[in-house]
């Protein structure tokens, strides 16, 4: 899901998962959405460590598996995201989770 603002209180760029689980598998049709400042329009995705689209869109559905960051003008590059195409997975939330925290586990296959 969407990470909240850094400690430091500084804005950075993050990409929000849709639906909100990870580990997250190509065949749940992963909305990947980037969120940072700048022009929506100069977003640049990345997929292996590859730059992979440039001026691409703010949001797009995942087709292929790999893992995936985006990159926006004024706050830089996220975090990894990586989409699976395993057959059978353990998912948590995608929000941020603390200790003490109580966690719904989905198992799919």
């Amino acid at each position: 899901g969407w990470c909240p603002l850094s400690p430091a209180g500084a804005q950075t760029t993050q990409i929000l998962l849709e639906p909100p689980w990870t580990p997250a598998v190509l065949w749940d049709q992963v909305r990947l959405t980037c969120r940072g400042s700048g022009t929506p329009g100069d977003t640049t995705w990345y997929k292996d460590g590859q730059r992979w689209w440039q001026k691409g869109p703010i949001s797009f559905v995942v087709t292929e598996s790999g893992t995936f960051k985006c990159e926006r003008p004024g706050t830089g590059l996220s975090p990894p995201v990586q989409v699976l195409n395993d057959g059978l997975v353990l998912q948590v939330s995608a929000q941020e989770l603390l200790e003490g925290d109580t966690v719904t586990l989905r198992c799919r296959f």
